[in-house]
């Protein structure tokens, strides 16, 4: 009687485990002229201009935004006019790191540094920064793409760290640069 009750139970956890854990699925984008790959969450779609224009005011925004359907967890791109090679890479994370403590005294560090994705130099933070009414996960990575800064950032809200970390480490892992 006793495992009877034990695999029941074990089924239980099973069932209401698996009810709880969203799994997300992402599929390969080749995006930016077909000039790289990049995973992004299937469900996500390209942000709307008007969207794009009320969540980044400023005319330095994103090249290209993915987001869930509310808007508040993205992917975005930018192919800056700053020029960049693989040599530049740890320059320009250091430069980002002092830039951002300033920007953010209270920000929370979770990692930053310099890894190989896929042949190429990647530098990256990881940091949750102050919002209006919440704080948000960034996930910041940076690579050079035709002799030019290739910026990427993952956001969502503090409340969506847990479900979405590692989701964003899949997405920067997946980077390829063709």
């Amino acid at each position: 009687m006793n495992r009877i009750k034990i695999i029941g139970l074990s089924v239980l956890i099973i069932a209401v485990t698996t009810a709880f854990s969203q799994t997300i699925e992402l599929e390969i984008k080749s995006l930016l002229n077909n000039k790289l790959e990049l995973k992004i969450p299937k469900e996500f779609k390209i942000m709307s201009e008007e969207l794009m224009k009320f969540k980044y005011p400023s005319e330095r925004r994103p090249t290209l935004v993915y987001s869930n359907e509310s808007g508040g967890i993205n992917v975005a791109l930018n192919l800056t006019q700053s020029q960049a090679n693989q040599q530049l890479i740890s320059t320009y994370k250091d430069n980002f790191i002092k830039t951002f403590k300033i920007m953010y005294p209270s920000a929370e560090w979770k990692d930053s540094g310099i890894k190989t994705i896929n042949g190429k130099e990647v530098g990256y933070l990881e940091l949750v920064t102050p919002a209006i009414d919440t704080e948000i996960y960034n996930l910041i990575f940076f690579t050079d793409l035709d002799g030019k800064l290739l910026l990427c950032t993952f956001n969502c809200t503090k409340k969506s760290i847990e479900e979405w970390t590692p989701t964003a480490k899949e997405i920067m892992n997946s980077l390829k640069v063709k």
